[in-house]
């Protein structure tokens, strides 16, 4: 299906308070579940790191893990690092509001949004999501690492339906965005921008309940379904089907030097609780999809799989320990004991361990110990830790602040 879509074109501002709708998914971007640095063999852990924790968000220095400051916020909060080495952007009830790690200090500079969604960093861009409007606000990365008094020029979409959803643009300017309304998801389109409209060049209607994106090597773009992945590559879209009847991808954890992706999955609609215990290995060169069930031990949520080091993942277990899992056979290559076993949560939103990725570093909370470490992802030592007086919840890492 091709046909034109118009865009609109604009300058954010600051928006009163509007009510935040929160959807429960990770953090969408170059390596989606992770607010990460790229996954290259030096180490990066330097900058600070965002934490968040209910009324607060604690600026903690990102060797040491000392406190810089803390800044009040609202109750519950969400953290995106915005991809300039600078700014994370902080879901607030005006919007996307943006976060000064090398102040540091909380803005008063908001792009508008009713219910701030998806952040995806990507080729140079920092694409973000209302899913209260379905407007796609897409900014310069570079130019929003210098902002000051005003936030860059902005290009935006709105989709023809508002839903929770996610966009990104690639390197040859392409806008890749889900469809959807308040009730249903379907797919995702492809767009060119023009003068003064979007035209749709290809679209697909194959993946129910889209939710999340992560982009591999060549830009391979992964889609999370009910029934599987779709991916957009070179101009085409591409469905995998899961092996069972409803198998569903809500985050894709990618590498953009790795054709492999690594998707969260489910294949049970009725089952209680977030725990999960498998994961999708998506070969986007090959096309392949696989589900790997993993060891009994080994069970986490949307927010304990990070890509780190050798393009390898590292999921945190509710057993305690980082589990490096090779996205290559789907098999277990080491364990690295880090915090005391866990339970899964009550309600997506409670805090509970995390896990992000900078360089060879791990940023982990342990909420139940009201404490942040830092883990060498390389020889699986605890390098620092954090006692905290408020329970962490959320991390967000900023790889050039001061």
């Amino acid at each position: 299906m091709v046909h034109t879509r118009k865009a609109r074109i604009g300058v954010t501002a600051v928006l009163a308070g509007i009510a935040l709708l929160a959807t429960a998914c990770g953090n969408a971007s170059g390596t989606a579940g992770s607010n990460a640095a790229a996954s290259g063999g030096s180490d990066n852990a330097h900058g600070r790191i965002a934490v968040s924790s209910a009324g607060s968000i604690s600026i903690l220095d990102g060797t040491s893990l000392e406190l810089v400051t803390t800044i009040d916020s609202e109750e519950f909060t969400r953290l995106n690092a915005a991809g300039d080495g600078r700014h994370v952007f902080v879901t607030t009830k005006a919007g996307f509001q943006l976060l000064d790690m090398a102040k540091p200090k909380l803005t008063d500079l908001v792009v508008e949004a009713t219910a701030p969604g998806h952040v995806v960093r990507h080729a140079g861009n920092t694409v973000l999501f209302d899913d209260g409007t379905g407007t796609t606000t897409i900014l310069n990365t570079d130019e929003l690492a210098q902002a000051s008094g005003a936030l860059p020029q902005t290009r935006t979409y709105t989709a023809d339906s508002a839903h929770h959803g996610v966009s990104i643009v690639l390197a040859d300017g392409t806008l890749l965005t889900t469809v959807g309304d308040e009730t249903s998801r379907s797919g995702a389109v492809a767009l060119e921008a023009h003068e003064d409209h979007w035209h749709s060049f290809a679209e697909s209607k194959q993946c129910p309940g889209i939710h999340g994106e992560g982009t591999a090597a060549d830009e391979a773009v992964i889609f999370g379904c009910e029934d599987g992945a779709l991916m957009y590559h070179q101009r085409r879209f591409h469905k995998f089907t899961a092996p069972d009847k409803y198998g569903r991808m809500g985050n894709a954890y990618v590498s953009e030097t790795s054709p492999v992706v690594v998707g969260d999955y489910k294949n049970d609609p009725d089952a209680e609780g977030y725990l999960l215990n498998s994961v999708a290995l998506i070969d986007t060169e090959k096309k392949s999809y696989n589900v790997v069930q993993l060891p009994s031990n080994v069970n986490y949520t949307f927010r304990d799989v990070a890509r780190g080091p050798g393009d390898l993942a590292y999921i945190l277990s509710t057993d305690g320990s980082i589990h490096v899992l090779d996205p290559n056979d789907g098999k277990i290559v080491n364990t690295f004991p880090v915090i005391a076993g866990w339970d899964g949560p009550v309600e997506w939103q409670d805090a509970h361990p995390a896990i992000t990725v900078n360089g060879n570093t791990a940023y982990v909370t342990e909420p139940a110990a009201n404490t942040v470490h830092a883990v060498d992802l390389i020889t699986g030592k605890v390098k620092a830790s954090k006692k905290m007086d408020v329970v962490p919840n959320e991390v967000a890492v900023s790889v050039g602040a001061h």
